[in-house]
C-alpha cells in the first residue's frame, strides 16, 4: 500500500492559470502542478525566488486531482449544485511581460478568469528517497508559515486543506475513490492503460522567469461517468 495526502480546495473564487501572458489569463479547468507546488510550498515557508527547494519540492511528489464541482461560464452553467462558474474580471497591467521575456514600457488591458464555486480534491504521493516527506508536507499545511490560496491573493480558503491528513491506498485513483464526494473525473500523472491523456504546460521550470515545461496528465472517468 502506498500513503497519500488528501486535500480539499474550496472556496468562493478560484483561479488556476496556464503559460499565458498578462493580456489575458484563462483558468485552468483543474488545478495546475505549478500552482500546487507553489502552495505547498508557501505552507512550508519557501520563497517564490528560491529556485532550489522549490524544484525539490517538485520532485518530491505526485499529483492527482479530482474535480467535484465542474466549472463552466455563465451560459453553459445549470441549476446543480455540482456546477460551477467561470467568469472574467478587467485590469490595467503596469510593467507587463513580453512574449520575449522583456518589460513592456506601455500599460496593457488584461482579462483573468475565475471559478466561482469550484471544488477539488487532490491526493499528493511522495516519490521515494526526496526532500520533502508527506509528513513534513501535512505539517506544514495544518500550520502554514505563509498564507495559502486558491491560485491567486484573491482566491482565500473556505476551509482548512487538510482534512482526511495521510491515508493508505493502492494508487492515487483508489486514494480519490475512498475520499467523498466520489464520483468526479480524475487528472492523474499516474499512467493508465485506457483513457484520454491530456497535455498540460505547467511543471515549473524557472520559477524565477516564470518558465513551464509540459506533462501529460491521464484522464480518468469523464464527466457523467460513473
Amino acid at each position: 500500500m502506498a500513503r497519500y495526502l488528501i486535500l480539499r480546495l474550496d472556496g468562493p473564487m478560484q483561479s488556476w492559470g496556464t503559460h499565458t501572458f498578462e493580456d489575458y489569463r484563462p483558468s485552468n479547468a483543474f488545478p495546475t502542478r505549478s500552482a500546487l507546488v507553489g502552495l505547498l510550498g508557501a505552507c512550508l515557508g519557501i520563497a517564490r525566488g528560491d529556485a532550489e527547494r522549490i524544484s525539490a519540492l517538485a520532485a518530491s511528489i505526485e499529483i492527482s486531482v479530482r474535480a467535484d464541482r465542474k466549472a463552466q461560464r455563465p451560459e453553459e452553467s445549470e441549476s446543480s449544485d455540482k456546477s460551477a462558474i467561470r467568469e472574467r474580471d478587467y485590469h490595467t497591467v503596469l510593467d507587463a511581460r513580453k512574449v520575449d521575456g522583456s518589460t513592456n514600457r506601455h500599460p496593457i488591458q488584461s482579462h483573468r478568469e475565475y471559478l466561482f464555486d469550484a471544488s477539488f480534491t487532490v491526493a499528493i504521493g511522495a516519490r521515494p528517497d526526496t526532500a520533502f516527506d508527506l509528513d513534513r508536507i501535512a505539517a506544514a499545511l495544518r500550520r502554514p508559515l505563509f498564507t495559502p490560496v486558491l491560485g491567486r491573493r484573491s482566491c482565500p480558503l473556505a476551509h482548512p486543506l487538510v482534512t482526511d491528513g495521510v491515508i493508505e491506498a493502492a494508487d492515487a485513483l483508489a486514494a480519490l475513490d475512498g475520499s467523498p464526494p466520489t464520483g468526479g473525473p480524475i487528472y492523474t500523472e499516474q499512467r493508465l492503460a485506457h483513457g484520454r491523456t491530456i497535455p498540460i504546460r505547467d511543471v515549473p521550470h524557472d520559477p524565477r522567469r516564470r518558465q513551464f515545461a509540459n506533462r501529460l496528465v491521464y484522464l480518468h472517468r469523464q464527466e457523467g461517468e460513473a
